[in-house]
Formats: C-alpha cells, sequence, structure tokens
C-alpha cells in the first residue's frame, strides 16, 4: 500500500465535533513522514515576481492557516484552490503554488487539518493517518475551502474563474468540491480515490457525486497504483459518461500505463519525471478550456 492510499480500513469513522483551530501556522520544509526527500528530482520555484507566502483565513472557530502565491503586480487572477496531500500543506504544495502563480494565478492552499493536528510533525504514516487524517469530515473541508474562494475574492481573485487541483487525499477533496461548489469552472485531480467505504464523516465517494459535477474534472491517475484499482476508474468513466450533468459529461480522466501512485510527487521516489510533465501541461491546457 502506498503512504498515502486508501485508508478507510485503516481507522474507525469519528463522530464529526466541532473544534478549534490547534495549528495556527505552517511549518518549514518536508514532512517527517516523507524523509528521506530524493533531493535529485526536487523541483524548486522561486518566488521572483510573485508575492507568495502565509496568509490567515478567517473562520468562525478561528484562523486557518494557509499558503498563497499570486503575481506581485496586477489583480483579477483567476483562483486555483491547491489541496494537498495527507502530509499538509508541507515545501512540495506551497512549490505546486508557485508554479501556478508563475502562470498568471492566485494559487491557495488551506492547511485543512489545523483543528486536529501537525501533519508536518509525524515520522510515522499509520500515526498519521490515525491521529489526523481519520478525523477531518468532508462537510468541514467543503467549508473551509469556501472561505478560501471568500478570501480569494476579497484579495484580488476573480472567483468567476475558479479552479481547483488535489493530489491524492487532495484529489478525491477535488472531485467533491468540483460537486460541492457551483462556482468551480474546472477541476484537475492527481491519483484521488474514487470508490470506498462511507461513514459520518466521508458520506459520499467522488463514483457517488460523478453525476452532480459543477465544473468538468480532468482525473490523472497511475495504471499501478496499487490503491486506486483501474477497474474502479472504469466504473468512474462511466459513471461521468451517463451522467445528466453536462460538466460530469465533459470530465474525462487519463491513465498512465505502469505508472505508480503519486507520480507527481517529486520529492518522492514514486515520482516519474516525464509522466509528471505530460500531466501538468494538461491541467494548464484543461484549465484554459474551460475558462480559468
Amino acid at each position: 500500500m502506498t503512504a498515502d492510499a486508501d485508508f478507510d480500513s485503516l481507522v474507525p469513522a469519528v463522530p464529526f465535533n466541532r473544534r478549534s483551530f490547534i495549528v495556527t501556522a505552517l511549518g518549514a520544509g518536508f514532512a517527517l513522514a516523507v524523509q528521506p526527500v530524493s533531493a535529485k528530482s526536487v523541483i524548486t520555484t522561486d518566488s521572483k515576481g510573485l508575492t507568495a507566502g502565509e496568509i490567515m483565513i478567517v473562520k468562525a472557530d478561528g484562523e486557518m492557516p494557509a499558503y498563497r502565491a499570486q503575481p506581485a503586480t496586477g489583480g483579477n487572477w483567476p483562483v486555483v484552490l491547491v489541496v494537498q496531500e495527507i502530509f499538509g500543506v508541507h515545501e512540495y504544495i506551497r512549490d505546486v503554488c508557485r508554479r501556478l502563480a508563475k502562470l498568471g494565478y492566485q494559487a491557495i492552499a488551506p492547511e485543512l487539518y489545523a483543528r486536529h493536528g501537525n501533519p508536518q510533525q509525524y515520522s510515522n504514516v499509520q500515526e498519521l493517518l490515525q491521529r489526523v487524517v481519520s478525523k477531518v469530515p468532508d462537510a468541514q473541508v467543503m467549508a473551509d475551502l469556501d472561505a478560501c474562494v471568500a478570501w480569494a475574492k476579497a484579495n484580488g481573485g476573480d472567483t468567476g474563474r475558479l479552479g481547483i487541483t488535489g493530489f491524492c487525499w487532495g484529489g478525491r477533496i477535488t472531485w467533491l468540491y468540483a460537486a460541492h461548489n457551483p462556482q468551480v469552472k474546472a477541476g484537475v485531480a492527481w491519483y484521488g480515490k474514487l470508490v470506498g467505504p462511507t461513514s459520518e464523516l466521508t458520506p459520499s465517494q467522488p463514483l457517488d457525486v460523478a453525476g452532480k459535477l459543477h465544473g468538468p474534472v480532468l482525473g490523472l491517475y497511475g495504471g499501478a497504483d496499487q490503491g486506486i484499482p483501474l477497474a474502479s476508474i472504469e466504473q468512474m468513466r462511466k459513471a461521468l459518461a451517463l451522467a445528466p450533468s453536462a460538466a460530469s459529461r465533459a470530465s474525462t480522466i487519463h491513465v498512465y500505463d505502469g505508472v505508480p501512485h503519486a507520480f507527481h510527487a517529486d520529492y518522492r521516489a514514486s515520482y516519474r519525471k516525464d509522466e509528471a510533465a505530460d500531466g501538468w501541461r494538461r491541467l494548464q491546457a484543461w484549465l484554459k478550456q474551460h475558462g480559468v
């Protein structure tokens, strides 16, 4: 099983209780659970010409830290929400935001685990899943992403051109958010799981909302991903093709044959340079095609 693959069978459902933020600032570097980092392949995007750094998203129960990157000049930028892997908003996710900002986007990556614990401090993946990830309700995530959209609208972003992208855990969230928010123009989901058990915290999986997308989603998946069977991808393709929603029918999934999970994660051994670069080109074309 990959480090951030399907974890539903590993942890019990935890009741959704409102709680305040316990993480009030983003950490630095890479999460402990991904050490040692494959330094030779790490992509580092500078902040020259950008405004980049930590911001605070105000919620009724406190302030949620997030990373924001955008061009240093101008305004009215299209907005892309960037949704983390299980490891939180560590350096890889922040770099993805800077890459998007270099393309002219306002990119925002909220620390969606901030009420439950600091994902960067755990060196053991199973402990991270049990103590933090398993406690995060989908409804809370949707509301937190909505708050990021509101922040963007008040701070130079053009939320009429709203996109979302996410990786693994965030790939699943990308599908769900495209069904949640009518403002979403397009999404790009990187190897997010599509089917699985449901619970009070995770009442729907992407397959369950396949017919309800507001903006079309491009799915980018590895054919050798041990945590996401090809059969589940075919299920999703069929559901999209038969959906009543035009955005659902416009969605598509591209599978890279023989490629593992997390092939875009340049700091990990799973990284596949050519497929990652091709996926990034597809992301750019998809967002532009759909008005983001």
